[in-house]
């Protein structure tokens, strides 16, 4: 069995949603200085690297992150590349031609190319969804779909509608994907998020299978 780690891995000096609390991840005892242990403090918000969003981030009254379904996290998911788009749109998930009954989707788009550069610097010109492909996603019944950026919203939308849409609606949505090295197919997810109890999201260790 192969496992293909789409995790972003969590370092000082990694982008963050403008705004958002910066990465510190320090050693305070070590044993290189006396002490009896190794022992490593970190800092940062919820929606760092990797991570999953609740509904509660948007929706009023919204459920958590811990009381979200791991149904929804783990199981058989599809990789589309969208390496030519600045926005995916209704259009370009059409000609994805995603097989019947698809209920996790993932998309690989030249944002993944700021991973693989090691870029510290948030971009703003990230690819994300439209307002009308969140919808489409919505109308085609699928649960969970996961980005390779830090949102999956445009930075130039002033509203957060594509979060809404998709939360509202009981869309899992995970962000901060790594795919550079993903072909396009069907995998096996596996997506777990912290259970931080009452949070609005969680990062996460996120990994695909490859199907025998």
């Amino acid at each position: 069995m192969k496992i293909l780690d789409i995790s972003v891995p969590i370092r000082t000096n990694m982008p963050v949603w403008p705004g958002d609390p910066e990465i510190a991840l320090e050693l305070t005892s070590s044993l290189d200085a006396g002490d009896p242990y190794n022992l490593s403090h970190l800092s940062c918000g919820v929606h760092t690297g990797t991570h999953v969003d609740a509904p509660l981030h948007f929706i009023a009254g919204g459920g958590s992150v811990d009381q979200m379904p791991l149904e929804v996290l783990v199981g058989p998911a599809q990789v589309v590349h969208l390496l030519d788009v600045d926005a995916v749109t209704p259009y370009d998930l059409e000609q994805a031609n995603l097989p019947p009954g698809t209920c996790r989707l993932l998309l690989r788009t030249r944002n993944s190319e700021l991973w693989r550069r090691g870029v510290s610097a948030f971009t703003t010109d990230f690819v994300a969804l439209t307002q009308d492909a969140a919808a489409w996603i919505v109308a085609r019944g699928i649960q969970l779909i996961g980005m390779d950026y830090l949102s999956v919203q445009r930075y130039s939308d002033a509203a957060p509608l594509t979060h809404r849409i998709l939360l509202k609606a009981g869309v899992v949505i995970v962000e901060g994907l790594d795919l550079g090295k993903v072909p396009a197919g069907t995998f096996n997810l596996v997506c777990l998020p912290l259970p931080l109890v009452g949070a609005e999201g969680a990062p996460a260790r996120a990994i695909l299978l490859e199907q025998a």
